[in-house]
């Protein structure tokens, strides 16, 4: 299964690196690229569950993904909690505001804390989780402007989202038919959005979690038992 989850995400590198984009998008990262090896270490560990559900976010946050080639890749659980290392290069070029240091980096990301600190404390071991689920990013690009700021993949310009849209529903697709959940679940509105338009006619029930950002006030007050709910609400029980 890993093999397979490797080849749809070589497709999916070639796929991007045909795209352009321009202001106010200055600086592209993709980890798929410059940290392949923790990638490939994360696929090929863990990639042969997920029957019970896919869990999908967005993109990669600047001290998560972006750092650790792992979905939500808080650096701290990726490398003590899943078991996860390797060596990570640097996107040409980078914001100097937002460097790419790998597992050096000090800073945390709040989303991948909150998401698999949680699926830590529910499960025990990554063993037991991923012998149930699996964990995604529908776009592995992170996007900055010339300061440095995010932009999120629903805020490209209409010319240049349509493309990206098109390589990472394909991959998506590609990569729920081969694990075959029973759910897909969106963490956050534009991950459940894809999906559905996604997976409308393949009889995968598609649901979602509020997201774990902490630009979000929802999810600042009281976001785990919100998601515990909302996940309790679609069947799944830890």
């Amino acid at each position: 299964m890993e093999r397979k989850l490797l080849e749809i995400t070589d497709r999916l590198i070639k796929d991007l690196r045909l795209l352009q984009f321009s202001s106010p998008v200055a600086y592209v990262y993709n980890p798929l690229v410059y940290a392949r090896e923790p990638h490939f270490h994360y696929l090929s560990r863990y990639g042969g569950g997920g029957s019970e559900a896919v869990f999908v976010g967005m993109n990669p946050g600047p001290w998560g993904m972006a750092q650790t080639g792992v979905p939500f890749g808080e650096i701290d659980i990726v490398k003590n909690w899943l078991g996860i290392a390797g060596d990570v290069g640097e996107p040409h070029p980078a914001h100097p505001k937002k460097p790419i240091e790998g597992f050096h980096c000090r800073r945390s990301e709040v989303s991948g804390r909150r998401l698999w600190g949680l699926f830590r404390k529910l499960s025990g071991t990554p063993e037991r989780f991923f012998a149930r689920f699996f964990v995604v990013n529908y776009c592995p690009l992170l996007f900055l402007d010339a300061d440095g700021r995010n932009i999120t993949p629903d805020k490209l310009k209409s010319g240049e989202r349509a493309p990206l849209l098109d390589a990472c529903d394909s991959a998506l697709l590609r990569c729920i038919e081969h694990i075959g959940p029973a759910r897909v679940i969106g963490v956050g509105n534009f991950a459940e959005e894809r999906a559905k338009q996604i997976l409308k006619e393949r009889g995968v029930r598609v649901g979602k979690i509020l997201h774990p950002s902490p630009a979000s006030p929802a999810a600042n007050k009281g976001w785990e038992n919100i998601v515990l709910a909302q996940l309790r609400d679609q069947g799944i029980e830890f």
